[in-house]
């Protein structure tokens, strides 16, 4: 998988060979600005998992905690919704109460 950093170095390597380094501060600031979208979205599903992991059984009724188990890349094949909670727990690094 190519990291972060690699997607960077070739997207400054290209800016470079074909737009010139006139260019570089326009693409910091639009990779800034991408970079901060990406993490506000990222802590709003976080903080979204987090509450749901703590709701009361009632409350968990109401969540959809297959589809979260999906968005962080946990196979939800064959597992109850708790199992599902547990490995969210996990992979968040939060403790179930």
């Amino acid at each position: 998988m190519i990291s972060i950093e690699e997607i960077l170095e070739i997207l400054i390597v290209a800016v470079i060979l074909f737009g010139g380094s006139k260019k570089i501060p326009e693409l910091a600031r639009s990779l800034g600005r991408a970079s901060g979208e990406f993490q506000r979205g990222k802590m709003e599903i976080e903080r979204e998992i987090r509450n749901a992991i703590n709701y009361t059984p009632q409350q968990q009724a109401t969540v959809n905690v297959r589809e979260a188990a999906r968005n962080l890349g946990i196979s939800v094949d064959g597992k109850s919704d708790d199992q599902l909670r547990s490995e969210i727990a996990q992979v968040l690094g939060v403790k179930k109460e």
